[in-house]
C-alpha cells in the first residue's frame, strides 16, 4: 500500500460578489493603513517565527501546515484578563504577499467566506494587516486532515473503514451544500464554489466533527497563481474536466474533486499518477476511472456506484447537488450495521494521532460503550 502524502447567470452572484467590509475593516486598519488603498505594494522580508504576536493579540506557536500559496500557524488569541483561546492564522507567502491581484483576491475571499456560516466548515474570526502580511484568522481544529487520518493506515498495510470515510464525505458534502446554496444580504443566489476539494483541506476533529476548510484561498488560486507550477503541485489530478478547460466552476466539480478523494481513499492509491502537471492532467482529462470493485471487491456495490456517478466526464450526468450525493450515501449507511457516530469517529482519529507521536488533545474521547 502506498502510503498518502499529504458562469454566472443574470441576477446569481457568486463569490466574487462584493461583500459589507463593517466586519474587516476596524481590524484591517488598526495597525495602519492597507497597502493596497496606500499606492504600490512594498515588498520585504517578512519572518514569522514562534512567539511572534500578529497585531498584538495573537501569538505564534508553531507551523501546522504549509502550502503553494499559505502558511498555517497553530497560535493563541490572547484577550483582557488572561483570556485565551487556540485558532489558526494563515499568512499568504511572503513571495506572493506583494502580488496585487492575489492581495485582492485573498481579501474579497475573506469577506465572503466569512459569512459562511455551518458546523461543517472552519469559521473565520478575524482578518487584518500587519508586518507588511495580510492574515486570516480561523477556527483551530485538533485533530488530523484525511490525508495523514488515511497515512495512518496505509502504514499498517490497511485501507481506513468505508463507512467511516462515506461518514466522512457526508459531512464534507454538508458542507459544500452550505456554500453551494449561500445567498447574500438581499437574498439573491451567491454560490461560493470551493475549487479545492483535497485531502488536506478535510478536517477530522478529535471531537468526531469534519470540517472543510480553504475556501478562501481557493478563488485566489483559480484567478491569481494558477500558473504557477508549485501551487498547482497535487492539485491538478482532483479538479474536474471541464475546469482543464477554462469552463467555470458549478456544483458538480466540486462533487467531481469529492468523488476524487472518495475513490482514493476507498482504493488506497492516487486515482492519476504522473511525475509532471501536464501528464497528470492528461490522465484526468483522459483516463478511464477503474472501477472501485477492481481494487476493492469487497465494497457495497452502491458506494461504488455513487463514486462513480460523482466522477463522471459529463457534469449533467454527476449528481445535481451535493445535498442528493449526501443522501444517497446516507440511505447506504442505513442498511448496514456498522456504526458511524461521531463518538467512533473521534476514537479512530485520536487512535491516529497517538500512532503519529502527536500530543494529545486536552481531553480525550470518551470511551466506546
Amino acid at each position: 500500500m502506498t502510503p498518502w502524502r499529504s458562469a454566472p447567470s443574470p441576477g446569481r452572484r457568486t463569490s466574487g460578489a462584493s461583500a459589507p467590509m463593517a466586519a474587516f475593516g476596524a481590524e484591517t486598519c488598526r495597525r495602519g493603513s492597507s497597502p493596497l488603498a496606500d499606492g504600490p505594494l512594498r515588498s520585504g522580508r517578512i519572518v514569522d517565527k514562534p512567539g511572534t504576536r500578529i497585531a498584538d493579540r495573537y501569538e505564534l506557536l508553531e507551523p501546522a501546515g504549509k502550502g503553494g500559496m499559505a502558511t498555517v500557524w497553530r497560535a493563541n488569541q490572547h484577550g483582557a484578563a488572561g483570556f485565551s483561546r487556540p485558532v489558526g492564522i494563515k499568512r499568504i507567502r511572503p513571495d506572493l504577499a506583494h502580488q496585487r491581484n492575489f492581495v485582492k483576491m485573498f481579501i474579497e475571499e475573506a469577506r465572503v467566506c466569512a459569512q459562511l456560516m455551518h458546523p461543517n466548515i472552519v469559521q473565520i474570526f478575524d482578518f487584518g494587516y500587519d508586518r507588511g502580511n495580510y492574515f486570516l484568522v480561523m477556527e483551530w481544529v485538533d485533530g488530523l486532515n484525511l490525508g495523514r487520518y488515511l497515512n495512518s493506515f496505509a502504514e499498517r498495510g490497511l485501507t481506513a473503514p468505508w463507512h467511516l470515510l462515506a461518514a466522512i464525505a457526508i459531512e464534507s458534502l454538508h458542507a459544500l451544500g452550505a456554500a453551494h446554496n449561500r445567498v447574500d444580504q438581499d437574498g439573491l443566489p451567491a454560490p461560493v464554489y470551493h475549487r479545492d476539494v483535497t485531502p488536506p483541506n478535510i478536517l477530522i476533529g478529535v471531537n468526531g466533527i469534519v470540517k472543510l476548510s480553504d475556501f478562501g484561498l481557493a478563488r485566489a488560486m483559480d484567478r491569481a497563481s494558477m500558473t504557477a507550477p508549485d501551487i498547482l503541485k497535487g492539485k491538478l489530478g482532483y479538479l474536474a474536466p471541464e475546469l482543464t478547460y477554462k469552463k467555470g466552476p458549478t456544483a458538480q466539480t466540486d462533487i467531481y474533486s469529492l468523488g476524487v478523494v472518495m475513490w482514493q481513499a476507498l482504493a488506497g492509491r492516487r486515482l492519476f499518477e504522473g511525475a509532471e502537471n501536464v501528464e497528470v492532467l492528461l490522465k484526468a482529462r483522459k483516463r478511464e476511472i477503474p472501477p472501485l470493485s477492481d481494487e476493492r471487491p469487497e465494497l457495497p456495490a452502491e458506494l461504488s456506484r455513487i463514486v462513480h456517478r460523482a466522477l463522471d466526464r459529463k457534469p449533467e450526468r454527476r449528481y445535481l447537488s451535493a445535498r442528493e450525493m449526501s443522501r444517497e450515501l446516507a440511505a447506504l449507511l442505513r442498511q448496514h450495521p456498522e456504526p458511524t457516530d461521531a463518538r467512533l469517529l473521534a476514537q479512530s482519529v485520536f487512535e491516529a494521532r497517538s500512532q503519529y507521536g502527536l500530543a494529545p488533545p486536552s481531553l480525550p474521547p470518551p470511551p466506546m460503550r
